[in-house]
């Protein structure tokens, strides 16, 4: 299991493992479902995500089956970043998203200089609040009835890690 720069050639792989129903369901509507080559190409060209920033293939067994990745917020928030990530339904429950979260956090906070690091959960995903609690995040409040998904309104939990230095 490694972490790499995202290549063209994942292109099978990453429809392999992003075009699953389940996969979508907790994340943004920036990642659809289904998912189709055009939109492993849109993702792979850097037109979903800035690929320039720390955004990371997953891969186990020599293939690309999720993404990790740190947004900046921008202005006076831009001590800080947001977090996302998933893995492929064949790689759930075995604990290696909480590995990868565990290796991954320490490093963005130091390569962004960030004071920082949040995340958002959908109020029905408990298994990624789960990998953000493992990994020292603290649930810091809801969104009340913040997200439209498939035509249901969720409530949003918001978590983050801080860096405790002096102001």
């Amino acid at each position: 299991m490694r972490l790499r720069r995202w290549r063209e050639d994942d292109a099978d792989a990453l429809l392999l493992h992003a075009n699953d129903e389940a996969v979508g369901r907790g994340l943004s509507d920036r990642f659809p479902y289904p998912y189709t080559r055009t939109d492993a190409e849109a993702f792979l060209s850097g037109k979903v995500v800035d690929l320039d920033d720390p955004v990371f293939a997953i891969e186990i067994d020599g293939q690309a089956c999720g993404a990790i990745g740190a947004r900046r917020l921008a202005g006076e928030r831009r001590v800080g970043a947001e977090l996302g990530y998933w893995i492929g339904q064949r790689h759930w429950g075995q604990g290696r998203m909480s590995r990868i979260v565990g290796a991954y956090v320490p490093w963005v906070m130091g390569a962004l200089d960030l004071h920082r690091l949040q995340a958002t959960v959908l109020d029905f995903n408990q298994a990624s609040a789960r990998v953000l609690l493992k990994n020292g995040f603290a649930e810091e409040g809801c969104m009340r009835r913040a997200v439209l998904k498939h035509g249901k309104v969720h409530d949003l939990r918001l978590f983050a890690i801080t860096r405790d230095l002096p102001a």
